[in-house]
């Protein structure tokens, strides 16, 4: 299972300007799959029916038998489940799902910065949301006044350890970076590699090394609305800019190169996998999508997870995290009264709980269960005091090939060069969007 939220193959299709997309660039196909047809019989006794697009590929089918359920429980409203128009398309004629439940990152954004999403916060579900979700969906995305969408998975990311490895070698969970550094050197010396490393598929290193780095040394939300402001002025002589601010994440990425496996550079996030379920490497800088390939090939694996220390203050240990999914209604729809039901079911604690429980999410309410998976335990403690970033490659602009720098950086290229480039394609892009 790959990422959908994180800097993968997904953000790569929207590379286009915020203003071409949502006029009607970047769309992802055409076609209807359906999930639960509306029965025939007299006009006046039929259901209303809605659309609902899902955006994730892996849990298609898991929404199509929430669908079936809701179908179960009451005959006023049918569901027809859609995930392969094209939303800018959609958008643009007029004729958006009545509900989406899409990966809150960049694709969403220019939807709800222009208006194009309705205000969710007189609901129940709105008040019942954990408070800390919150400035997450605003640093993505924010229309004044609104709660254009409600978090419905979050994902957290952090170093998966082989538990084994560690007790063969009498080796403690590292709180600092001196500690961390420690444990891959004494791995090193007993002739395992400390991480193993899929260079080959860039996105792995966007939401791993770079992120990690970086969410563990800088104050993210701060740094990326100060770059924000400076816009076309960004680089040399700004008061911010990636080449100065991102220097020391990027000094302590190049120390990360170091302790992976020989060959990372050919090695892809199949690969990865595999050859962590076979003990191949003591670390995994993933996040849980990697948990259920990994059982694929060893089940029942002893993994834990931790926040990769990046400095010599325990203090500063977070985890990387993303708001995977999230529920969202038109404007335009018009059955926006038939979509909130709908919604309300999808979030209730039985049916909400249940999804992240079986695809490794942290849930969304005040109130929502620890994560299920014991191989999350060791982040549970930072998510529940808000210890956590949005990873940095998803704060770029998709039209900055920023998994591409960070795969350069990752092959040996000079970061000091790929961070100026960052510099110049972020005012590049603050003058096209201002034009």
């Amino acid at each position: 299972m790959r990422p959908h939220a994180t800097p993968n193959p997904a953000r790569s299709a929207a590379a286009v300007s915020r203003r071409a997309f949502l006029l009607g660039a970047g769309g992802i196909g055409a076609g209807l799959a359906l999930a639960g047809c509306a029965p025939t019989g007299s006009a006046g006794n039929r259901p209303e029916t809605i659309t609902f697009y899902v955006s994730k590929p892996e849990v298609i089918g898991y929404f199509d038998d929430l669908i079936a359920k809701f179908h179960d429980s009451q005959s006023r409203i049918r569901v027809v489940r859609d995930s392969t128009s094209s939303m800018s398309a959609n958008f643009v004629r007029n004729r958006p799902p009545d509900l989406g439940c899409w990966n809150y990152n960049f694709s969403v954004a220019p939807f709800v910065e222009h208006g194009a999403l309705s205000d969710l916060s007189d609901l129940p579900e709105a008040a019942t949301t954990n408070p800390d979700l919150w400035p997450l969906m605003q640093q993505t995305a924010d229309h004044p006044g609104r709660k254009s969408a409600l978090p419905y998975s979050v994902t957290a990311a952090s170093v998966i350890y082989n538990k084994a490895l560690f007790a063969e070698h009498g080796l403690a969970v590292p709180t600092t970076w001196s500690e961390f550094a420690d444990v891959c050197e004494r791995l090193v010396q007993a002739g395992t590699a400390p991480i193993y490393g899929t260079f080959k598929d860039n996105w792995t290193i966007a939401q791993g090394m770079f992120d990690y780095t970086i969410g563990g040394m800088i104050d993210t939300p701060r740094t990326f609305a100060a770059l924000r402001r400076e816009g076309t002025s960004v680089g040399r002589g700004s008061s911010v800019s990636f080449e100065r601010d991102f220097r020391k994440p990027m000094e302590r990425m190049v120390q990360l190169r170091s302790w992976h496996q020989d060959g990372a550079a050919s090695r892809g996030y199949g690969d990865g996998n595999l050859a962590f379920a076979q003990g191949k490497a003591a670390m995994y800088l993933q996040g849980p999508w990697a948990l259920g390939e990994i059982a694929k090939t060893t089940k029942d694996m002893d993994l834990g997870t931790f926040p990769l220390p990046v400095t010599d203050d325990p203090a500063d240990r977070k985890v990387r995290v993303n708001v995977d999914l999230a529920l969202w209604i038109p404007e335009a729809s018009r059955k926006q009264e038939a979509a909130r039901e709908f919604l309300s079911f999808l979030m209730t604690p039985e049916v909400n709980d249940r999804y992240n429980a079986d695809n490794n999410g942290f849930g969304v309410r005040k109130d929502a269960p620890p994560a299920s998976n014991p191989a999350l335990t060791g982040m549970q403690t930072y998510f529940d005091d808000a210890a956590f970033y949005l990873g940095a490659s998803q704060l770029i602009p998709a039209e900055i090939p920023v998994a591409n720098y960070a795969q350069s950086i990752a092959f040996g290229g000079d970061a000091q060069r790929q961070l100026r480039t960052l510099d110049a394609d972020w005012a590049r892009l603050a003058l096209r969007t201002a034009a």
